[in-house]
């Protein structure tokens, strides 16, 4: 048998054994949640469209819960009220393995190329563990949007605004007009200065808006009105599932959580963000911007479930991305690819559901907001990739590869190779902020030496 052949068996054994070990692994770490949240939406939709009532008034029988989302949301879903309960089951399951497939393989496919390693085995294997993933199989098993979401936003980040496209901001527009949490990537572009693709994002975020206004005056009213400011439907604060940061607070004291401490994390976790995604725009890395960004929205927003950790899985597959590009045998190497190893088996393990009953103590505070402590990480160790240029290439622009107004501009000279901020004696963190933007105010991008981009 010929080399590339035996290689070619060997791979479809090692993804069949891998398949059938993170089935086996589902069998038993798996919640079976009977995909409550498609429920909801399921429910209120009927009610809407069928029963004739209004779509807010709607709770879930036996529960608090009920539609929370935007009446763009409720437009956009509503040909799933014409559809019988197994097919509207299909369609979000179909829909969420598709999304999931393509944006994995966005993230990954500079890795793969720069490797050399064989597209279909990789894609294979992270479609297996991103399956085995605790945020992606509850977002599964509830039949819950996040997927979407970050599609749609990545769309923006990662194809749209660094190929100058005039479009970019639209994705992040609807996604904010169907969930408002996704509006943070409005303030990423806002603060990162591309003001165009911000105004992009408002306008087509309020013409959504205003197109589900004109079609549903009852229910926008009483969206906006009642329905955005009754937390009641959302869930208790203090639950284990919130891994947020107003989580940590309120279950120090579920009782009485202090608002002026979360606002005071609130702005912390924020100044950091803004400092990390201006340096990373400052070097044109985008994909690093959206995983910052995605770990922000997971420790600000009010209510972060476990499910809507998704938006950690750019910032997980980066970190691979920079430990691969790092010196192989390095002590940079090896930590890049621990903590990518630690936070995603943590990620999958329900750890925090050890201390549901029960959170008080110091091990209760640690161990209740594992997830948490998991998107500071991310946020504040993820590194920044820069683009390194030949020597005689030309000097780069401080604002990166779409400019300070979104405008259209190479992402790096001919030969440019993508190295993350740190290999190769680069300085790391504030050093390297620092050097990054002396180097952009004389004019020249900082340069690394690095091997020719493969494929």
């Amino acid at each position: 048998m010929a080399q590339g052949a035996r290689r070619t068996t060997g791979q479809v054994v090692a993804v069949v054994v891998l398949a059938v070990a993170v089935a086996a692994f589902l069998s038993v770490a798996a919640v079976r949640h009977g995909f409550f949240d498609l429920k909801v939406y399921y429910g209120a939709l009927t009610f809407w469209v069928h029963d004739h009532g209004e779509i807010y008034d709607y709770l879930k029988p036996g529960t608090q819960y009920g539609f929370t989302y935007p009446p763009f949301a409720a437009l956009v879903m509503l040909p799933m009220a014409y559809l019988p309960w197994p097919a509207a089951i299909t369609v979000s399951v179909a829909a969420t393995v598709v999304v999931s497939a393509v944006l994995v393989w966005w993230l990954l496919d500079p890795v793969v190329r720069r490797a050399g390693w064989t597209r279909w085995f990789v894609l294979a294997v992270a479609l297996c563990l991103a399956a085995a993933f605790e945020p992606m199989r509850e977002t599964v098993n509830f039949g819950q949007v996040n997927m979407l979401l970050l599609f749609l936003v990545a769309v923006d980040l990662l194809r749209l605004l660094p190929a100058g496209n005039r479009w970019a901001g639209v994705g992040i527009g609807v996604a904010t007009a169907i969930k408002l949490t996704p509006g943070v990537f409005i303030v990423y572009l806002l603060i990162t200065r591309r003001f165009r693709a911000a105004g992009t994002a408002v306008a087509a975020s309020a013409a959504a808006t205003l197109l589900a206004a004109a079609l549903f005056p009852d229910a926008t009213r009483e969206f906006w009105t009642s329905a955005l400011w009754n937390t009641d439907r959302v869930g208790e604060l203090a639950f284990v599932s919130n891994q947020s940061l107003r989580g940590v607070v309120a279950r120090l004291d579920p009782e009485h959580p202090s608002t002026l401490a979360w606002l005071a994390l609130v702005l912390v976790t924020l100044a950091v963000w803004a400092w990390r995604c201006r340096a990373a725009v400052a070097v044109g890395d985008e994909a690093t911007g959206l995983a910052l960004t995605g770990a922000l929205m997971c420790l600000v927003s009010p209510v972060t479930w476990v499910h809507h950790l998704v938006w950690l899985i750019p910032a997980l597959i980066l970190l691979v991305d920079n430990a691969v590009a790092a010196p192989a045998g390095g002590l940079r190497r090896r930590a890049l690819l621990a903590l990518a190893v630690v936070g995603y088996a943590l990620l999958c393990s329900r750890i925090v559901w050890a201390w549901e009953k029960d959170f008080t103590g110091v091990t209760g505070f640690l161990g209740s907001n594992t997830y948490v402590w998991i998107s500071l990480a991310l946020l504040v160790l993820l590194p920044v990739r820069t683009w390194a240029a030949p020597v005689g290439g030309r000097p780069g622009d401080p604002a990166g590869p779409t400019g300070r107004d979104g405008a259209a501009r190479p992402a790096g000279p001919p030969g440019a190779v993508e190295r993350p901020a740190g290999s190769a004696g680069e300085p790391t963190g504030v050093a390297q902020f620092v050097e990054v933007h002396r180097g952009a105010a004389a004019g020249q991008r900082h340069r690394v030496a690095g091997p020719p981009a493969v494929g």
